[in-house]
């Protein structure tokens, strides 16, 4: 998954140099954080700040949109509780 971090301070993907996340580091993180969506939700929000933070330092004059960054570090993380599995004994 280091790989797939975002290269600071741009916010770009290390491996394919797109916008951070990814495709692929999105799926990377659904499946690291399949059972506990609301940690995945919450370190979004953390790298989201740091995200702005960074771009807004990088160009102050022409600052990133909200509304593009809501959606591009949380809009795409699925809703709802994963399947649960039970186990008929």
């Amino acid at each position: 998954m280091d790989d797939l971090r975002a290269g600071r301070p741009l916010w770009l993907c290390r491996v394919c140099a797109a916008p951070w996340p990814c495709a692929t580091a999105r799926l990377a993180l659904v499946a690291e954080y399949a059972h506990d969506r609301v940690a995945l939700s919450v370190y979004l929000c953390t790298v989201l700040h740091d995200a702005t933070a960074d771009l807004c330092r990088l160009n102050p004059a022409d600052r990133p949109d909200p509304a593009t960054l809501f959606a591009r570090f949380l809009a795409w993380v699925p809703r709802g509780h994963p399947a649960v599995t039970r186990s008929t004994a």
